[in-house]
């Protein structure tokens, strides 16, 4: 989760900084699809000998309920992946001398379900290819 949310959140703040607020550009767009892709490639790869690949908590879960993993493994899996996404805002904070990480947030004129729906279908899909 560390390189995840290091490579695709620091790429986005770097494209920001260097176009100018340019990040919702359709450039902008790609260049943070390609980051997230890329690190989410290498991280899986990087793992996948250790835990399988587990990267997203959701994946974990799925992991659980399908009975590929304990309880137990499944909660040290969920901390040290929420750990490794805070430390890596952390590092991203300090080695870009302060900046703010991004947060997300909806479009205009969509609502609450209508995010968590696209959530619970997008999750599904990635659980499911996993």
């Amino acid at each position: 989760m560390l390189i995840f949310v290091f490579a695709g959140s620091g790429s986005g703040m770097a494209f920001n900084k260097l176009t100018d607020n340019g990040a919702a550009t359709p450039a902008g767009l790609l260049s943070a699809t390609l980051a997230h892709s890329l690190a989410l490639f290498v991280a899986v790869s990087v793992g996948a000998n250790i835990s399988g690949g587990h990267v997203n908590p959701a994946v974990t879960f799925g992991a659980f309920v399908g009975g590929h993993i304990t309880l137990i493994r499944s909660i040290l899996y969920w901390v040290v992946q929420l750990l490794g996404s805070v430390v890596a805002c952390l590092l991203l904070k300090f080695s870009t001398g302060g900046l703010a990480t991004p947060a997300f947030a909806l479009s205009s004129g969509l609502g609450v379900w209508n995010a968590v729906v696209f959530e619970i279908v997008m999750t599904f899909g990635l659980v499911y290819t996993v």
